[in-house]
């Protein structure tokens, strides 16, 4: 019994595969076409964008071109080729600002890339990419079923953003006076996180970084300039218990507060 069944599938995949190669060799672009969209439907992305791939050209400037270059981004989409899939998208929503499929071309385009992000150390260009297009979408269909979708991956590529920022900002703290002040520059690239993204879930560290640079670029300065620079430390613990009065920090920035005020009452 288990040699029938074994005989019966590679019957099958026998079958399969010799249906590809003729689709291949085929001169027929309707049959191409039938036959990507039934290996599509069987979840065979690579024989169905492999076989698309020869039609679309073939098809250009018919009613058949639009659907065979959906289908194309989305074999690589659903195969998970995430940028092949994002760059054919894009040429469908290009070549048919108004077609059938643009809105969920659009959508396609930025989810790809949002699917494609990098983790929070590497290159983000393409995380920039993901928002670029994700809110571009936004602009075109504001009304759209996948509105609440795009939004929650931009919040979560900005916060992947901010993360960066985030390590870069705490690595100049970390590196201190070594070879300059590097409080002074994970003071800048705190703020200009903060500013860039003020809602994200990384705001309250950035600003304790930017306490935290503050006091001890205050501790290290020249006696002429310690006074006015513990009271921007003051100014910068008043920001960060305004805003977060019950930060799980409170006590670390407590005391910074008590010796910056002793400070400067001196």
């Amino acid at each position: 019994m288990l040699r029938f069944f074994t005989f019966i599938i590679s019957v099958v995949l026998l079958c399969s595969c010799s249906e590809y190669q003729k689709a291949q060799k085929s001169n027929d672009p309707d049959y191409k076409l039938d036959y990507a969209k039934r290996a599509f439907a069987k979840k065979k992305y690579v024989q169905s964008y492999t076989i698309l791939k020869d039609v679309i050209t073939v098809f250009k400037g018919t009613d058949k071109a639009e659907e065979s270059l959906y289908l194309l981004a989305l074999s690589h989409y659903e195969n998970k080729e995430y940028l092949d899939a994002s760059l054919y998208f894009q040429t469908y929503y290009s070549r048919y600002p108004k077609g059938k499929y643009t809105e969920l071309a659009r959508f396609y385009s930025g989810y790809g890339y949002y699917l494609d992000s990098p983790e929070p150390q590497l290159d983000q260009s393409g995380t920039i990419k993901a928002i670029e297009e994700l809110q571009a979408f936004l602009d075109y269909f504001p009304k759209s079923d996948k509105v609440s979708i795009a939004q929650n991956a931009i919040f979560e590529l900005q916060d992947k953003l901010t993360l960066k920022q985030l390590q870069n900002a705490q690595l100049y703290y970390n590196l201190g006076t070594y070879l300059g002040n590097n409080y002074q520059s994970a003071v800048i690239v705190a703020q200009n996180a903060v500013k860039a993204y003020p809602y994200s879930k990384y705001t309250e560290e950035l600003e304790l970084i930017i306490l935290k640079a503050r006091y001890q670029e205050a501790s290290l300065s020249v006696e002429e300039k310690k006074v006015e620079r513990f009271r921007d430390v003051i100014d910068e613990y008043y920001s960060f218990i305004n805003s977060y009065p019950d930060s799980p920090n409170r006590e670390e920035a407590d005391n910074i507060y008590k010796i910056a005020t002793k400070y400067v009452k001196e």
